[in-house]
């Protein structure tokens, strides 16, 4: 423990600007970063609620009745794997001081929330599966630096992971199954239409995103990184929506990630018709770049049906400057490619392994 606090004091000097000739490290003190276990029968928020910045809280296997909510900067949520399991309250709870408003009642398992002039910064939720919630299973507003990593999220009744008005959230390594819309849903705010904000460096890498509505929606978002994800059995695979707003979602890079079969069937929406057989969709984005990506079977008669598919928005927004270059796309129907913007919207398709398009010519 001693050798911990030096490390952490000496890493503070350096943030500061002091180097050890400035003053002894011993002559600055810090609380020592402590780990709070949480054994079955036992409450996680009670332990969130004790915990300070730095402090990691353990939650051993075993099935936990609760949501939770996390509102400490620096604070680490973790499981011991898929035998963590967060499961809706058997009864009615008695929502926790601190917890979000919403977040027990709304059908929410795990709640990040900050202000948002400030957000809550630097917490991670890693290695636990959270499931049967009727809405959300992990859920972040207002947040920085988040990382959610090695979680399975399966079948609430919205979104498995989902992420609204924050920057530098790293999602990697999560299960996100057979939830009743998105599996992984990022967006600006679903509270109100806005111009797209800019997510300052967002990553979604390495996910199996399987069974849901669909397995990531990015919406009104820009500056952000999704690679190497395995997206399968959804309706969709992955949609970007924008809007009328400016400025326009997108300029985000969608790379080497597998999108296979995405040909489960959803009923239209107010905003969208029914969807099948969609393995990437641009709605209203620009400057999104698509490569080395494998797009397979995904095959559907929905107008969003289709490997890659520029879709134009049922808002009027135009895809625009987007670039599809050098994936490997096969045995998606209607056709691999499909744009439906107009010539001079600037889309550019090149170097693609493919054999049918609408219009001919973009394989």
């Amino acid at each position: 423990m001693k050798s911990n606090h030096v490390r952490y004091a000496a890493f503070v000097a350096v943030l500061l600007g002091v180097g050890p000739g400035a003053f002894p490290v011993s002559a600055v003190s810090f609380p020592a970063a402590r780990t709070l276990t949480v054994h079955p029968g036992e409450s996680i928020q009670k332990a969130v609620d004790a915990a300070r910045a730095g402090d990691t809280v353990l939650v051993q296997a075993g099935t936990y009745h609760e949501s939770v909510t996390v509102k400490t900067s620096g604070l680490t949520l973790r499981g011991v794997g898929p035998r963590t399991v967060i499961v809706p309250p058997a009864k009615k709870a008695v929502p926790s001081p601190k917890a979000a408003v919403g977040c027990v009642e709304g059908g929410k398992g795990i709640c990040v929330v900050g202000l948002r002039n400030k957000p809550v910064a630097d917490v991670t939720v890693s290695d636990l599966k959270v499931t049967g919630f009727s809405s959300v299973g992990v859920w972040s507003l207002a947040t920085d630096r988040l990382t959610v990593q090695r979680v399975r999220a399966e079948k609430n009744g919205k979104w498995g992971i989902s992420q609204e008005h924050s920057t530098r959230g790293v999602f990697r390594n999560n299960v996100a199954r057979d939830n009743g819309d998105a599996g992984l849903y990022l967006a600006n705010t679903t509270m109100s239409e806005k111009g797209a904000t800019d997510s300052r460096g967002l990553v979604v890498e390495g996910n199996t995103l399987e069974g849901n509505r669909n397995g990531l929606t990015v919406l009104r978002l820009r500056n952000l990184t999704v690679q190497r994800n395995y997206l399968t059995g959804n309706c969709t695979g992955m949609i970007v929506i924008g809007d009328e707003n400016k400025p326009q979602a997108g300029a985000l890079t969608v790379s080497e990630n597998h999108v296979l079969r995405n040909n489960k069937y959803c009923a239209k929406t107010a905003r969208l018709p029914f969807v099948q057989g969609s393995g990437i969709v641009l709605s209203g984005a620009e400057s999104v770049l698509l490569t080395h990506n494998v797009v397979e079977g995904n095959s559907g008669r929905s107008p969003l049906s289709g490997g890659v598919v520029l879709f134009k928005s049922m808002v009027g927004a135009v895809n625009a400057k987007n670039r599809v270059d050098e994936n490997w796309l096969s045995g998606n129907a209607p056709a691999d490619l499909v744009n439906q913007n107009a010539s001079k919207s600037g889309n550019l398709f090149r170097g693609n392994f493919c054999r049918v398009s609408i219009p001919a010519g973009l394989c």
